[in-house]
């Protein structure tokens, strides 16, 4: 489908996990996918143009190689001719600033027009604006009305915010069992962030009936795809055989990388496996480097302290030189 670029609309959610508490929050910031463009091709363009292509699907083109106007002429001539997807698509070019002057009630507007014709991606895409208050009156109630729409006709992320706003009860009354049931058919429909909320639903028990092993199933598939927090909780699961049978060099590597992505707590992990030699060769440099590094993310472990401070002068440069080589790499330093 020439509409696919707008098949995510991002909400944040705000869970500590090291506590294994969670709390859903809507955010104040939801935005539609950013898009990679390709060179324009004036030949390529030219024959889809002439080809049996709807006006709709030659307007996503022209948008996807970075012709904004010309998408804007296509997609408002495809709206005249009530192709739907065409109202969300100059939804998206006056939300954005593409090619015009950015204008959210201007998209709001097309939005509109798009959910008259039931089109998802302007549901999702209106839900954000009457959720946040963006070019429209902030409407919590209208926001959870047109996510709904689309979350019944399966679209992942608008399953995702509704099981949000039934879990702060924002536009809905608060219900802790409607906001498992959306999160499950988000995370069924291979939406990450979902499927790491799910386990931890699992997990407490919450919505839910308490199960580790498929808290365990779905905090990993959300670590699988590289998902930092979910890669933390799976990597103790492993740690501890909870839920999951207990394999500690494999722990090790979700800790790893969860750290390398600039998880505090992973960090603090993984210097104390490099310290101890725990799933891993001992080594008192790497150690000492991730301590510091989770250190100056606020992390305090008196223990990892008193043993730095009994390394030799040389290991404890070393560690300086090596950490002072990641500054400003993901978010490491």
């Amino acid at each position: 489908m020439m509409n696919k670029h707008f098949q995510k609309i991002s909400m944040q959610i705000a869970s500590s996990m090291s506590a294994l508490s969670i709390m859903f929050v809507l955010s104040a910031s939801i935005t539609l996918i950013s898009l990679s463009f390709t060179p324009f091709n004036e030949k390529a363009f030219a024959a889809k143009k002439a080809s049996k292509f709807t006006l709709g699907e030659q307007a996503y083109d022209a948008f996807e190689e970075g012709k904004y106007l010309t998408a804007k002429e296509l997609a408002e001539k495809a709206a005249e001719k009530g192709e739907a997807n065409a109202f969300t698509l100059l939804g998206r070019i006056y939300a954005g600033g593409l090619g015009v002057p950015k204008d959210a009630k201007a998209a709001a507007k097309w939005y509109e027009l798009g959910a008259k014709k039931d089109e998802v991606h302007s549901l999702v895409a209106l839900g954000k604006q009457y959720a946040v208050g963006d070019g429209v009156k902030k409407n919590k109630l209208k926001a959870a009305n047109f996510f709904e729409r689309a979350a019944k006709k399966g679209e992942a992320q608008a399953q995702y915010n509704l099981a949000l706003i039934y879990a702060k009860g924002e536009g809905r009354k608060q219900d802790v069992f409607a906001a498992a049931h959306w999160l499950k058919k988000a995370a069924e429909n291979e939406l990450v962030v979902a499927q790491y909320d799910l386990g931890t639903l699992y997990s407490l028990g919450r919505g839910v009936k308490k199960d580790l092993l498929k808290a365990a199933q779905w905090t990993g598939k959300a670590a699988q795809q590289g998902h930092s927090a979910a890669e933390l909780e799976y990597a103790i699961m492993l740690f501890k055989g909870r839920g999951v049978k207990k394999d500690q060099q494999k722990a090790f590597q979700f800790f790893k990388s969860s750290a390398s992505k600039g998880n505090p707590v992973a960090q603090n992990r993984l210097a104390r496996l490099y310290a101890y030699g725990v799933a891993t060769e001992p080594n008192p440099v790497e150690a000492a480097k991730w301590h510091m590094i989770a250190r100056n993310a606020g992390i305090s472990d008196m223990k990892m302290d008193l043993f730095i401070a009994k390394l030799p002068k040389d290991m404890k440069a070393k560690a300086q030189a090596e950490l002072d080589a990641l500054q400003g790499t993901n978010g490491l330093y």
